[in-house]
């Protein structure tokens, strides 16, 4: 219906609180809530329906590969994001975001290429 958003029905089963830091990649098979820093890549478990959620003070220092990618807070490297990608309206990227699907707030800042993956397979872009 019109005027309806469609939300995740994704469950969250990981958090990284504020304060904690993860140095290294981390590999996701399910939904993850970033409220801390990740200083590595992000990236989904081949065919796993992942979700990534960054908190407004939430930030990844690397690439993020997750089908579906909610960002609030900030990310320092591409993201690429096969199914959706959500932007708040406190939202920083900083480097190249490609998507299926993109919503993005007013307010939301990228700095760096809109890539669209919309016709392509998983394999090629």
């Amino acid at each position: 219906m019109f005027g309806r958003k469609k939300r995740s029905t994704s469950r969250i089963e990981t958090l990284i609180a504020a304060g904690t830091r993860i140095e290294g990649n981390l590999f996701v098979s399910g939904g993850v809530h970033l409220e801390g820093t990740v200083v590595g890549n992000v990236t989904a478990e081949q065919g796993a329906p992942a979700v990534l959620s960054i908190a407004a003070k939430g930030l990844v220092e690397g690439c993020v590969d997750v089908p579906r990618v909610i960002v609030h807070g900030e990310v320092r490297g591409d993201i690429r994001a096969q199914d959706r990608v959500e932007l708040g309206p406190t939202a920083k990227v900083s480097g190249d975001l490609s998507y299926g699907v993109i919503e993005m707030a007013a307010g939301a800042v990228i700095q760096g290429r809109l890539v669209s993956l919309a016709g392509t397979t998983a394999s090629g872009a």
